[in-house]
C-alpha cells in the first residue's frame, strides 16, 4: 500500500470528510496525480473499521511517555584500556635475573 494514499486519507480525516473511494480519488486527482484504484480501494477497505482518532490518540501517549530503553540508546563509556608496554628482552632478563638472584 502506497504510503501517500494514506496521507491522503488522513487528509481528509484532519478535515473531517468521510474516507470513500470517491473522496480520495477526488483528493488524489486535484493534485494532479492519476489515481490508482486498487491501491484506493484497499486503503479504504482497510480503514473501513478502524477509529482513527483512537489510535492518534494512542500513538501521542506512546510518543510522551518516557522511554524505558533511553539510557541503553546512550553512547556507551568506552573504558580506557591500559596499555602495558612488553617489556624489552632485557628487561625481561634483569628481572629473571633478580629471582635467581
Amino acid at each position: 500500500m502506497s504510503m501517500e494514499y494514506v496521507y491522503a486519507a488522513m487528509l481528509l480525516h484532519s478535515f473531517g470528510k468521510d474516507i470513500t473511494e470517491d473522496s480520495m480519488k477526488a483528493l488524489v486527482s486535484s493534485m494532479g496525480v492519476q489515481p490508482d484504484e486498487a491501491q484506493i480501494k484497499a486503503v479504504v477497505s482497510s480503514l473501513k473499521d478502524v477509529d482513527i482518532d483512537k489510535i492518534i490518540s494512542e500513538a501521542q501517549v506512546a510518543a510522551s511517555a518516557p522511554q524505558a530503553s533511553a539510557p541503553a540508546q546512550q553512547a556507551p563509556e568506552h573504558k580506557k584500556e591500559e596499555h602495558k608496554e612488553e617489556p624489552k628482552p632485557e628487561e625481561a632478563a634483569a628481572g629473571l635475573s633478580s629471582l635467581f638472584g
